[in-house]
């Protein structure tokens, strides 16, 4: 039996972790073009978080299940983080703010937003130490997503809600993203009592709220099982708790300033939002900060 040098172990590991933080940004682009076109059906947030989470939490049951609602190796106040970060309170306030705005500048104040506040809490929480690299490249996201969120205002389609919520939404993602990566827990793991926590929370909110799920039709029903139960809730999530495993907390989060290159071009192709000249600028700006702030081309340069 050939034994796996270090070298090529680790060459692997980031292989993953680069394809499932790949992965995840085009599902949350998915996600997004979903989410603002159920605003025009009888469709809820209370409504899709039950699809959102109950997809995940009936699949993942034997794994959740296994591990306990509350695993005892797991710091109640990292589980905690993990459910509000990317779970119930998360969902809730994103959707509330995507039904209000516009996919381009969800991309914006959402995902381009997440890299930057994740970078922020490793630097003043976790005593992270970004290279000059990684610093230029989350100053290639600022530049790109400045542009980006120019549009967006000049567009005049965007209110407070949109710059409270949004920002408040990757804020969350960023504390989540953290706290997964030092639970210990596996992406299933982790994935699975999300899911299962959310989706508690939002049957809560519908037996005191009440639902409209009944009464929407299966087509537009059938659309949000897929992007927002299989692909969302299942796919994305274990896909970015793989990211967050190979790649580290900050690096997995940089992926997410494509979001708004995918989401712009998304709302254009489905929900016929412009895309011009400064928006493909903007997209080769951002796309080399990611490039740089996720460490490849450093891991590059080293080998």
């Amino acid at each position: 039996m050939v034994a796996l040098s270090p070298e090529f172990r680790k060459s692997n590991s980031l292989a993953t972790g680069y394809a499932g933080a790949l992965v995840t940004v085009f599902i949350w682009a998915t996600w997004i073009i979903a989410t603002r076109h159920s605003s025009g059906t009888h469709l809820g947030t209370i409504d899709l978080g039950l699809i959102r989470y109950g997809v995940p939490a009936l699949v993942l049951a034997p794994v959740w299940l296994k591990t306990g609602l509350i695993p005892r190796d797991v710091p109640l106040a990292l589980l905690t983080i993990m459910v509000c970060g990317a779970g119930a309170l998360f969902f809730q306030v994103t959707t509330f703010a995507i039904h209000s705005t516009p996919a381009s500048a969800v991309g914006v104040l959402l995902g381009g937003s997440m890299p930057l506040a994740a970078a922020l809490i490793g630097v003043v929480v976790f005593g992270e130490r970004p290279d000059l690299t990684r610093w230029l490249g989350l100053g290639s996201i600022v530049a790109g997503l400045a542009i980006l969120l120019v549009l967006a205002l000049n567009s005049h389609e965007i209110t407070w809600v949109s710059f409270v919520f949004l920002p408040l939404g990757a804020l969350l993602w960023a504390g989540y993203t953290h706290a997964f990566k030092r639970s210990g827990l596996t992406a299933m793991q982790g994935g699975a009592l999300i899911a299962v926590w959310s989706f508690l929370i939002h049957v809560g909110l519908a037996l005191t709220f009440g639902s409209t799920i009944l009464e929407v039709p299966l087509p537009e029903l059938g659309l949000q099982f897929l992007s927002q139960g299989v692909l969302s809730g299942l796919a994305a999530m274990l896909a970015y708790g793989i990211a967050v495993r190979s790649l580290g907390g900050s690096q997995a989060a940089a992926f997410s300033a494509l979001t708004p290159v995918l989401a712009a071009l998304g709302g254009a192709i489905f929900l016929d939002e412009p895309v011009g000249v400064w928006e493909i600028v903007a997209a080769l700006i951002t796309g080399l900060g990611v490039a740089l702030s996720t460490g490849i081309l450093s891991h590059r340069a080293r080998g």
